[in-house]
């Protein structure tokens, strides 16, 4: 008998290729969601409404056996910081008061990386310099707002499994891949490189998977992580540097190498979120983003790998897939000889 599943920010991009991974198993889906997909699945219940509200959480909870909890709002800046707080955390003590009413047998909470590592270290620590999932830290580690908000609410999570709730959570890295509509900050930073109009970059180190493969990686946590545990859902580590020398390869288009130093990123940061704060456009690096890539973000992702069996498609797949989507969706302006686009 099919499972009755429940997917938070299912319109999403993550969300988007969940669902699908759902329904093509022959899965029932529900999806609470602000916004309604213009390609909406016809074997997918979908139901507009904020995790903010109690009475959306309790008819979208109604019935699921698991809740995959994927709203927040993803991005680095807001021209009002203090929704980070009141999506991303507020919105997840509500979906888990919500889940302690209905009582679905697993919840898989969605965090990120990015509140793995304090911008304030001047060394990465762990095992041959890579993060692992027994990192601890402090709010006082997290560089801006959104990554405070995504701190505290993967502490609500930790908390709900420590009371008995079936809790695990799940750290995606960088995801890339077809599919995201509303532009997440590593989509931009790719397409802004890929259209010319960055003419620099800071030098920075990071991990990418594909982002099917982070889908996936939520429904196997459903089914084989431990309750309480998190995993860190990611793939290849790259330098920013080999990163624009792969799409060089793969595309043909001439890549920015001139580096530019921190301390030049973070005052241009300074003055492109206060410009931001004028015009309401968020900013191309935002101070968060700077401070992110202030020190390497280099992940051991063994843990998913061994437990979960996260796949590891590879990066060249995702990122020409990547380059497809946002190509015929006329968000890449410049032709791409090299992959007859």
């Amino acid at each position: 008998m099919a499972r009755h599943n429940l997917v938070t920010g299912g319109a999403g991009f993550v969300g988007r290729h969940l669902v699908r991974l759902l329904a093509d198993r022959g899965e029932r889906v529900r999806v609470l969601d602000l916004d309604r997909p213009k390609d909406a699945a016809p074997d997918v219940e979908y139901l507009q409404g904020s995790i903010l509200d109690e009475a959306a959480l309790d008819r979208a909870m109604q019935g699921a056996e698991r809740v995959f909890h994927l709203a927040a709002n993803p991005n680095l800046w807001h021209r009002r910081p203090e929704t980070f707080l009141e999506t991303n955390l507020r919105g997840t003590e509500m979906v888990l008061r919500a889940a302690g009413r209905h009582r679905p047998e697993r919840i898989v909470y969605c965090s990120t990386e990015s509140i793995l590592k304090s911008y304030r270290w001047k060394t990465v620590p762990g095992k041959d310099g890579r993060i692992d999932e027994r990192i601890e830290l402090g709010v006082d580690d997290m560089p801006g707002p959104y990554c405070r908000s995504k701190f505290l609410a993967e502490r609500a999570a930790m908390d709900a499994a420590a009371s008995g709730q079936p809790v695990v959570i799940v750290n995606p890295t960088l995801p890339i891949g077809p599919g995201d509509l509303r532009l997440t900050p590593p989509s931009r930073m790719l397409i802004g490189f890929l259209n010319g109009r960055i003419p620099a970059f800071l030098e920075s180190e990071f991990n990418l998977i594909d982002v099917r493969d982070v889908a996936e990686g939520h429904i196997l946590a459903a089914e084989k992580g431990r309750i309480g545990e998190r995993y860190i859902l990611g793939h290849r580590n790259l330098r920013l540097s080999e990163l624009l020398a792969l799409l060089q390869r793969l595309t043909g288009l001439p890549m920015p190498r001139m580096r530019v130093p921190y301390a030049l990123a973070f005052v241009a940061a300074l003055v492109d979120e206060g410009l931001s704060r004028l015009t309401g456009r968020p900013p191309n690096a935002p101070i968060t983003g700077v401070r992110l890539a202030r020190t390497p973000m280099v992940f051991d992702c063994a843990k998913a790998i061994e437990e979960l069996g996260l796949p590891q498609t590879p990066i060249e797949t995702a990122l020409t897939d990547f380059i497809r989507f946002h190509r015929q969706k006329g968000e890449i302006e410049r032709p791409i000889p090299a992959l007859g686009l």
